[in-house]
């Protein structure tokens, strides 16, 4: 084996904790906003400020999270370290949030937010360490990839995982995430103890910088700046639907019962779309590939807009066409950064990681902030309220699919014209000869 070839078992190895962090992840961003508002009837414009104001606060954190992650990963299993630590509170934070307490709506408020930023600072913590020690793995272009593709679909199993369990664990979506956030601790354990004694050890050194400046590096490099842009647009336009899915089942395609199988389709499809995204890649080039899917996305969400009541086949296929584009945005991006990372750092064999993938998590939670925050008090001051049959044309409609697809359009605009692609490429392969 090359000193850049990952084995099947060490890809395995590694991945293995990509799958509780999506078990988490899912239940926090998708059924969180529901289950407050409809099952415990707080109003969906505290929710949205609420939840804008905790992900503005944990965005911040990730960037100090990242320069103390490249700080701890200069110890031995420095990493590992990291991730260690912000296992109890994202353990502790996710259970909290699927058992509030019987309480006023100032109490409920206080609890919802609380536990947002515990779990919130537990998940960055391990998944800002546990992306860089991804990039670490090795120097090779393509192989990162493949790191990135195998992830992410064992995160794709983790949120399938997410999506079908709950329905089954009680008799009503609050019953079931209650035990299904206590199901997800062991599991928790189980994979991060897999990746952390298996994982290979990095093949870089984190460069020694000053905090201040080591926090700021990442936006002196002009083609993470253009990537960052184009990050930030396509992910608004994703979060939106994502904040928004289970209202729209519920009083547009009137199916909330399918609520779990829409989710599943969703994910599956990506899992699908991911191989065709990265053979697409490897002949056209990462940015070609990732511009493609974003139309495609755009297809899909354009004929949602047009979808009412009883319509399961139709949105089935939007979930499938949009679930293969999401295939692109799970592998795409995460191996297009690493890239710039190495093409910044290669001469001096000393990558910043942590304090990237710090900045990019940021970048993600700013996305998810501006979802909520925007989605959930537009639908409110547009007179919407959860639990009540949506008709075509409407505000629902309007937010959830027409909204996104302006936005994407401009990602991919964006991206087209960003200095990333084939000169990463180039970078990639002439690093590599250096190293050699």
């Amino acid at each position: 084996m090359s000193a850049t070839t990952l084995s099947r078992s060490q890809l395995l190895a590694y991945s293995a904790m990509a799958i509780p962090l999506a078990m988490a992840a899912l239940p926090v961003y998708v059924h969180v906003p529901k289950l407050y508002a409809g099952e415990l009837g707080m109003p969906l414009a505290l929710i949205g400020a609420i939840l804008l104001a905790a992900r503005l606060l944990d965005a911040f954190q990730d960037p100090l999270l990242g320069y103390l992650s490249d700080r701890c990963a200069r110890l031995p299993r420095g990493r590992a370290i990291a991730i260690v630590l912000g296992l109890p509170l994202l353990a502790a934070g996710f259970v909290g949030l699927f058992h509030p307490p019987q309480s006023s709506q100032i109490g409920l408020a206080v609890w919802l937010g609380m536990n947002l930023l515990i779990v919130y600072l537990g998940f960055s913590a391990v998944s800002i360490s546990y992306f860089a020690m991804g990039a670490e793995l090795s120097d090779d272009h393509h192989q990162r990839t493949r790191v990135t593709a195998t992830r992410s679909a064992f995160g794709l199993l983790g949120v399938l995982i997410a999506a079908a369990v709950p329905g089954f664990l009680g008799t009503d979506t609050g019953s079931g995430l209650a035990l299904f956030s206590v199901l997800f601790v062991p599991a928790l354990i189980v994979a991060a103890f897999v990746t952390l004694r298996h994982t290979r050890a990095p093949m870089f050194v984190p460069a020694p910088h000053a905090p201040l400046r080591s926090i700021l590096l990442p936006l002196r490099n002009r083609k993470f700046r253009g990537l960052m842009g184009v990050f930030v647009l396509s992910g608004i336009a994703g979060a939106i639907p994502g904040t928004l899915i289970l209202f729209f089942v519920e009083d547009i395609v009137g199916r909330p019962d399918l609520a779990g199988v829409f989710l599943g389709l969703y994910f599956l499809f990506g899992a699908f779309g991911m191989p065709i995204w990265i053979a697409v890649s490897r002949r056209l080039g990462k940015k070609q590939a990732w511009t493609g899917a974003m139309l495609l996305a755009v297809l899909a969400f354009v004929w949602a807009y047009f979808l009412g009541a009883g319509d399961v086949t139709e949105f089935a296929v939007v979930c499938a066409l949009s679930g293969i584009a999401y295939g692109a945005e799970l592998a795409i991006p995460p191996s297009i950064l690493a890239d710039v990372v190495d093409g910044e750092a290669a001469p001096r064999q000393q990558r910043p990681d942590g304090v990237y993938f710090g900045l990019w998590q940021m970048i993600e939670k700013f996305n998810l902030a501006a979802a909520a925050g925007v989605a959930l008090p537009l639908l409110a001051w547009a007179g919407y309220e959860p639990g009540t049959v949506q008709h075509q044309p409407g505000a629902l409609a309007a937010v959830y699919a027409l909204v996104p697809c302006v936005i994407k359009l401009g990602a991919a605009a964006l991206l087209w014209a960003a200095p990333i692609g084939r000169q990463i490429d180039v970078t990639s392969k002439l690093s590599k000869e250096v190293r050699t």
